[in-house]
């Protein structure tokens, strides 16, 4: 599905307008109190400003610690849509104080009142994801998670843009104010047409304590590992994004030397990164929600990281004291590196988190979704603190934004070490991915028939090169076992791969390596067999094996048959001589429908496995001509066959033993067609009387040409 499409269903757009316009208003209220605080509030009641905004900041998070319990409990009792409108009125009534607040100046009201606002987000959060996986369709969750965290950054982007420029200007409070109630209002609108999503656990006692059940509920959530580390992953994430988005100010004018037209632009260039990041990358996985990239999206962050420190300390200020605007910055040197950097760190950032969030979503269980949810907003609000707390504590010890900005890529580069441990799989594939699709150009077809196969699947392909294991592995969606010859597997370059790829030794000469892996299909694991057993050395099928054959038949699994066409033009396979090898051909995989053996329980011994072999070749052959091209025309092979074996390599001989090469004969059909066109007419049947010579077939291919 299309991102035009998703927002034109029902399902979707209002709790995405609904979700933009909040997140919207609770930045222009925050960033309009700051701006108002230091430049108005501070010097009129002779109080730090510096120290007011962050208690305004420390007030907006701290709703996520005291209320996520109850929050998360409410969205599972009771039914989700009702739920949402409610928080809205409470919005519209919030911002209604906030500009009597405004107005007036009373820093009080407004303290309480972003105090609320927080609460509203708090409630609100749960809400929104839970209802996300009611409403979508799995391979349409990653979409609409990129879609809300793209949005989320873009709002907070124009919110912050909107609340600092305009509430000192003339008229700005009234501005503002005006523009907060309307964005209120339309939100509150937005929610009345979000559908129903039921409750599915009404009968919850809603327990208030709010410590004993934030605790109860954190304990519960850690028991599933794969929804403990993915809120871990989450509140990482914002950790990084409130130390970037807390001392980006400080690291524009201190450590850049620039003025806040250019802190603006760093603003925008890192929110619209992220949601960059977070479209692409439901756009790659093609709605699948794997953890594929994250180790690949943290490598990334972390090098960007570590590169915007030492840009940022090359840029060379025109004088100490001088502040560059947009265009000195640009063209000081270095200028455009730094935004590319901060740009690339937040793509990776959106990368890296839609997937979290999307699996926290489809791997929760839906009677406690919204309260896993609520657990996952209290982690993310402890990681904020302790992301707060590092950096005023490094800022109390005269460290740099700059240096803040280089210790977060330091501890990120060591829980990219720790991921990468955890699933090597993952990131061994994201790289073959981005290794192997660009330089060999790789054309998929029939991805869906991998879908329908089902849970015990055995895949069979041909084997026409030593990257083959790794071309399957990269465009196949799902993590699959390779069964390989033991002698390949004590290989030195396959003990490191042997665990990441998951690569099942069998010994050929041992029965109960086979019956192993007849168990391991029946329970449900997708595996790999080249039926040929070696690669080929004559580019058709090999010898077929009676082993395959045989574990298709005994484990009852669908055979699904992959067709690879390249791979033999390269480097890696054993046809050097034969055929004109390249550096990078064009590789096709075809992947045909699933089969099922037919029934043999008639035979038994060697006769069955005599069948059961044939069968395989059958199929084998069948998958080698249906991948093949059969609508080309006969000089069109020509072409493509002087295109595999090289202009030179010679191809007709006569009886006079004159030889000609392929570049001479196509040159010669060309010729000889020109002539015979310009005497024969459409649909006319020509016959050819010629001597047993290179002439004759010249002539016969020049009427094709």
């Amino acid at each position: 599905m299309s991102t035009h499409q998703l927002f034109t269903q029902r399902k979707f757009l209002p709790l995405f307008i609904t979700q933009f316009f909040g997140a919207f208003n609770d930045n222009v209220f925050k960033n309009a109190l700051s701006v108002l605080i230091i430049y108005r509030l501070a010097e009129q009641l002779n109080v730090s400003g510096g120290l007011l905004v962050a208690l305004a900041s420390a007030l907006f998070i701290a709703p996520f610690l005291f209320f996520s319990a109850i929050a998360g409990q409410l969205a599972d009792k009771y039914e989700k849509s009702k739920l949402a409108i409610g928080v809205k009125v409470f919005e519209v009534i919030l911002i209604g104080i906030g500009v009597f607040g405004f107005l007036g100046d009373h820093l009080y009201l407004l303290m309480l009142v972003i105090f609320m606002l927080g609460t509203h987000s708090t409630f609100f959060g749960p809400i929104k994801y839970a209802i996300l996986p009611q409403h979508l369709q799995e391979k349409k969750l990653l979409l609409g998670n990129g879609c809300i965290e793209a949005g989320t950054f873009l709002a907070i982007l124009m919110g912050s843009i909107f609340g600092g420029l305009f509430i000192l200007t003339h008229h700005g409070l009234i501005f503002v104010s005006v523009l907060m109630l309307s964005v209120a209002v339309i939100g509150l609108i937005a929610s009345l047409f979000i559908p129903r999503a039921e409750s599915f656990e009404p009968d919850l006692k809603v327990n208030y304590h709010v410590f004993t059940q934030a605790w109860s509920m954190l304990k519960q959530t850690c028991k599933a590992k794969t929804i403990f580390l993915s809120m871990l992953g989450i509140s990482w994430f914002w950790l990084i994004g409130i130390v970037f988005l807390t001392q980006l100010p400080a690291f524009s004018k201190n450590d850049v030397g620039v003025n806040q037209q250019v802190y603006t632009l760093f603003l925008t260039i890192f929110s619209l990164g992220i949601g960059v990041g977070s479209l692409l990358c439901s756009r790659l996985l093609k709605g699948k929600i794997q953890v594929t990239y994250i180790p690949l999206a943290m490598i990334g962050m972390t090098l960007f990281m570590l590169d915007l420190f030492f840009t940022s300390h090359s840029i060379i200020r025109l004088t100490p004291s001088h502040l560059m605007d947009i265009t000195q910055f640009l063209s000081a040197p270095r200028g455009w590196h730094l935004l590319f950097d901060l740009f690339f760190v937040s793509i990776f950032c959106g990368f890296y988190t839609v997937p979290l969030y999307a699996l926290l979503q489809i791997r929760s269980n839906a009677n406690v979704r919204s309260r896993t949810i609520a657990s996952n907003n209290i982690l993310n609000a402890l990681f904020m603190v302790i992301g707060t707390l590092f950096s005023m504590v490094m800022l109390s010890l005269h460290f740099t934004a700059a240096q803040i900005i280089l210790a977060i890529g330091i501890g990120n580069a060591f829980l990219t070490l720790f991921i990468c441990r955890l699933l090597p799989y993952e990131i061994i594939k994201s790289l073959l991915v981005c290794i192997l699709k660009p330089i060999y150009r790789i054309k998929v077809h029939g991805l869906n028939n991998f879908e329908h196969a089902g849970d015990q699947v055995l895949i069979i392909a041909n084997h026409i090169s030593f990257i083959d294991p790794f071309l399957i592995a990269a465009i196949l969606p799902e993590k699959i076992t390779f069964g390989v010859n033991t002698l390949i597997a004590r290989k030195w370059w396959a003990r490191p791969i042997l665990p990441a790829l998951d690569l099942y030794p069998i010994d050929p000469t041992n029965p109960m390596a086979a019956k192993a892996l007849i168990h391991l299909i029946r329970r449900g694991k997708k595996c790999v067999l080249f039926p040929e057993g070696r690669i080929t050395t004559t580019g058709a099928l090999m010898k077929m094996y009676e082993g395959p054959g045989m574990i298709a038949s005994k484990s009852g699994a669908k055979i699904l048959p992959i067709c690879i066409d390249g791979s033999q033009y390269t480097a890696f396979s054993r046809l050097k001589g034969k055929l004109k090898l390249r550096w990078f051909p064009k590789i096709t995989i075809t992947i045909l429908e699933p089969r099922i053996f037919s029934d043999i329980s008639g035979l038994n011994g060697r006769a069955k496995r005599k069948h059961e072999s044939l069968a395989l070749y059958d199929l084998m052959s069948e998958m080698m001509f249906k991948s093949a091209k059969q609508t080309s025309t006969l000089f069109q092979s020509l072409l493509d066959a002087s295109n595999i074996y090289g202009k030179k390599h010679k191809i007709i001989e006569d009886i006079q033993r004159k030889t000609i090469h392929y570049q001479q004969f196509i040159a010669g059909c060309f010729i000889f067609g020109k002539v015979i066109a310009t005497k024969t007419s459409t649909n006319e049947r020509v016959g050819l009387l010629l001597p047993n010579s290179i002439s004759a077939v010249t002539t016969f291919f020049g009427l094709q040409a």
